[in-house]
């Protein structure tokens, strides 16, 4: 080969490799997997996975606990032999990732709503971690990328000022943002209802933690100033997740074998309080027994919690005899007859007038009582469908007495019947009150006593030992019966 083939064929290699150097960055992007997304793209993917989980949640632990649901096999839950249970804890600080991600990209462009509800949803869901646990990693929580791993645990006390603080933040900033928030599933991007929600979780938090702070200042300042701190007003503006007819965002025991959901039964102090009361949420919270089931005199009978393996079959002369849940928490899931799709819930109207009674009956803010009561129970009635029978009101066991003691009992009482299947929320706030006053579960391995907590995740001690360590040193042991801080 000749001198000027060479060069020519070294020219030839030179062009081609700087023509390959300089495409390089855009052959070798791939448009269909983005660094970097918007805050609309975010927001579906964070409130479904998160209420997904709560649901699982409220299933498989919450209404038991709470004794809405007992089991009728496989009743290790019922009976509080209750190992680690993470969804709660790797959900939600996964989740929280993204929410983060949300946040900063709302600074970035100004997007202030967006903003607000990142914000909303941070507090939601880290109540969730710190309720379910005590002392929780939250200041140092999700800050990997400025190299922070081994991230502390901070008091419950602490965890809850930001919790606060993040709500108080997001009923500002949405005074001030106009439009719609892209990709809520929630509100539909309305910030008015955001902003009544992000507020009536700063009634709920402030309650929870009344134990060690009294809440009355902040809360008759948000009561005394409704265009400043507004509320719900009605059923309208309840904090619900609502699921679709079609896969792939079905209510999530929509999937669930039949089996797995017919272990699942009636409670029998739920169903003998509904009974007794002549409660026609009877019918909607559980179905008649299968032996009865679409017959001319249908029976509704529940369990007691806590069966061991052998009685849990035989009670009442066995399972066809145990009312299963109702079909709206399963078959009828996912009918488009409006309330008959069943919701997940961060927070309901009803709630938040069970909260303003109590607090009006404990002197933290001026109002009626009766009036905030009588709309928490109307309120719940109307959440499916029903209204509340004549002379409900006037029964005995529902009549407010003038007597603090005797209404607050009333309350809370009523409260819990309207927090069926959501028994993650009903569970943190029972252990609060000890309203009804609940017996532990008949033959319960727990030494008799009802479960307060979750342990810590097993894998935080290989993890992040030492930061566990302290926690559990200053908690008081991980233990399912160690009181967390609001609750000494």
């Amino acid at each position: 080969m000749n001198k000027l083939m060479i060069i020519l064929l070294m020219l030839l290699v030179s062009a081609s490799h700087y023509s390959c150097t300089k495409d390089f960055e855009e052959i070798n992007t791939n448009n269909n997997s983005p660094v970097k997304v918007t805050p609309q793209l975010l927001l579906p993917d964070i409130q479904r996975d998160v209420m997904n989980n709560l649901l699982g949640e409220a299933w498989g632990i919450g209404n038991i606990v709470i004794q809405h649901t007992a089991k009728n096999q496989f009743v290790n839950e019922d009976r509080y032999l209750w190992g680690e249970i993470n969804g709660i804890w790797n959900t939600n600080y996964n989740k929280l990732r993204d929410v983060q991600n949300l946040i900063q990209l709302a600074e970035e462009t100004g997007d202030v709503g967006t903003k607000a509800v990142g914000l909303t949803l941070r507090a939601w869901m880290f109540s969730l971690i710190t309720d379910a646990y005590g002392d929780i990693p939250y200041s140092e929580a999700i800050k990997a990328k400025a190299g922070i791993y081994y991230t502390k645990y901070d008091s419950q006390e602490a965890v809850y000022n930001g919790i606060l603080n993040d709500l108080r933040e997001a009923n500002q900033l949405m005074s001030t943002a106009s439009g719609k928030v892209g990709g809520d599933l929630i509100y539909g991007g309305d910030l008015t209802k955001w902003r009544k929600l992000a507020n009536s979780l700063r009634v709920r938090y402030l309650i929870r933690i009344s134990n060690k702070k009294s809440p009355a200042t902040e809360l008759a300042q948000i009561i005394s100033s409704a265009a400043q701190n507004p509320l719900m007003t009605s059923n309208s503006d309840n904090g619900v997740y609502t699921y679709l007819a079609a896969a792939p965002d079905q209510f999530p025991q929509f999937s669930n074998r039949s089996g797995s959901f017919n272990e699942f039964r009636a409670s029998k102090v739920l169903l003998d309080t509904l009974k007794t009361l002549e409660d026609p949420r009877m019918t909607i919270f559980f179905r008649p027994t299968p032996a009865t089931e679409g017959s001319a005199n249908p029976v509704y009978t529940g369990i007691p919690n806590g069966l061991d393996d052998v009685t849990s079959q035989t009670y009442a002369g066995g399972q066809q005899n145990h009312s299963r849940i109702g079909s709206l928490y399963y078959e009828n899931s996912i009918t488009t007859e409006g309330i008959k799709i069943a919701k997940g819930v961060v927070m309901t109207y009803a709630e938040l007038q069970f909260l303003l009674a109590e607090a009006a009956a404990k002197g933290w803010i001026q109002g009626d009582v009766n009036a905030y009561y009588t709309k928490g129970i109307e309120s719940s009635f109307a959440l499916y469908g029903l209204n509340v029978p004549v002379g409900y009101l006037d029964r005995s066991e529902v009549k407010l007495s003038g007597s603090k003691d005797a209404d607050l009992q009333r309350i809370g009482f009523q409260k819990w019947i309207s927090s069926f299947f959501q028994g993650m929320e009903a569970w943190f706030d029972w252990r609060r009150t000890r309203i009804p006053a609940l017996k532990p579960a008949v033959s319960n391995q727990n030494n008799n006593k009802i479960p307060v907590r979750f342990i810590y995740p097993i894998s935080e001690q290989a993890l992040n030992g030492t930061n566990r360590a302290e926690a559990v040193a200053r908690q008081g042991g991980d233990d399912i019966n160690t009181l967390m801080w609001y609750l000494k």
